[in-house]
């Protein structure tokens, strides 16, 4: 559940602006505020059912976004291949089979950014 919470609050980082107005509440107050669907559908003064319609309609919103662009998924890619490559250019690592295995992970940092 945790890990869920995670990527909705990246996500929702990431790709909010894209979300109406009210999408952007609700998320807000749900996810960060940590409000239960009983005190914003009085906030609202909807329906608990509409609240959480339109919370599962924002993230599925979300999650369709991230499934076309991938910013989620490139920046930990990146990140990945950035902490190998430093972990090989710490003091005493720098070997020339080292250096060898930096430019694999260099050329796949490469390969993943020309895909964008």
């Amino acid at each position: 559940m945790l890990e869920k919470l995670e990527r909705i609050n990246v996500l929702y980082d990431i790709y909010g602006d894209l979300l109406t107005e009210r999408q952007r509440e609700v998320i807000v107050l749900y996810y960060l505020n940590d409000y239960s669907l009983g005190e914003i559908s009085e906030h609202y003064q909807v329906s608990r059912q509409a609240v959480h319609d339109m919370i599962k309609r924002s993230v599925e919103l979300l999650e369709k976004l991230e499934e076309k662009l991938g910013i989620y998924q490139g920046y930990f890619f990146r990140k990945e291949v950035l902490n190998q490559a430093m972990e090989l250019l710490s003091p005493g690592e720098l070997t020339e089979k080292n250096i060898e295995k930096l430019k694999i992970i260099l050329g796949e940092l490469y390969r993943e950014n020309e895909g964008e």
